[in-house]
């Protein structure tokens, strides 16, 4: 019987062609994004027959109200994909627009990780896969709470899938830590790449293979896998002033 995933942020990139590359494999669907528009389109664009909820899962209430949608669906995967960056000077960035990317970024990550894991412990299997950032490896000034909020999604997961393994869990979770991909992500957060971007298509096939596998974190791409392992070695002062380097060159 074909697996049922729920993929949140599926309207766009990476959370969009997750949907399609699942869909290949013959899996049920349950599709979440805020725009009902484009889930139509994706929809209508796939094999099987997805399940659409059109919200927006901004906060740790709109998160329950997910789970509390869902949890009866027998759901054997979460994509916990939603989320968006802001690029500037830390003292320039508007607090409201930046609280409202750490309530998505952490906060409605956390619940629905916690909620649907407490699930799949319950009956040993299940998989869930968190979307970081390589931002996740280091401080990020001009994206300072970006960076930092894709730290504690890396963090957290592999807190918690230590915490499985100790168990003798077959749960297993994951998180994704991918460089820059060409999605509408750029275009939210005002910024543009100086490196050329991963396709969203391959680093979609990449995550799912490497989730299935049982992976704690995944990364796509050599460069950034060399970058991710630099970060562990060179000193944080001069991280910052490599990635200040390089979010100053993303200014339009």
């Amino acid at each position: 019987m074909p697996r049922k995933v729920l993929i949140t942020g599926a309207s766009s990139g990476i959370g969009r062609d997750i949907a399609r590359f699942f869909d290949s494999m013959g899996c049920e669907l349950i599709l979440v994004a805020r725009r009902e528009d484009r889930l139509k389109a994706l929809a209508g664009c796939l094999n099987g027959t997805p399940k659409i909820i059109a919200m927006d899962v901004g906060n740790a209430e709109k998160a329950e109200q997910l789970y509390r949608i869902t949890k009866d669906e027998n759901i054997d995967i979460l994509i916990n994909n939603a989320g968006f960056g802001l690029w500037g000077s830390f003292t320039e960035t508007d607090p409201a627009r930046e609280i409202e990317m750490i309530k998505l970024n952490v906060e409605a990550m956390h619940v629905l990780f916690k909620l649907f894991l407490r699930d799949f412990k319950k009956r040993n299997s299940g998989k869930i896969l968190n979307v970081a950032s390589a931002a996740a490896f280091a401080p990020g000034p001009y994206m300072a709470a970006y960076y930092a909020s894709k730290a504690y999604v890396l963090r957290l997961t592999q807190a918690v899938a230590h915490e499985l393994k100790e168990e003798n869990s077959a749960v297993t979770v994951s998180a994704l830590c991918p460089g820059p991909v060409n999605t509408e992500f750029n275009r939210v957060a005002g910024v543009h790449f100086s490196v050329k971007p991963l396709s969203s298509k391959y680093v979609a096939k990449y995550a799912v293979i490497n989730m299935i596998k049982g992976k704690t974190v995944i990364i796509p791409g050599k460069t950034i896998k060399l970058a991710a392992a630099a970060s562990k070695i060179v000193p944080s002062e001069t991280v910052c002033e490599i990635v200040s380097g390089i979010q100053k060159k993303k200014m339009r």
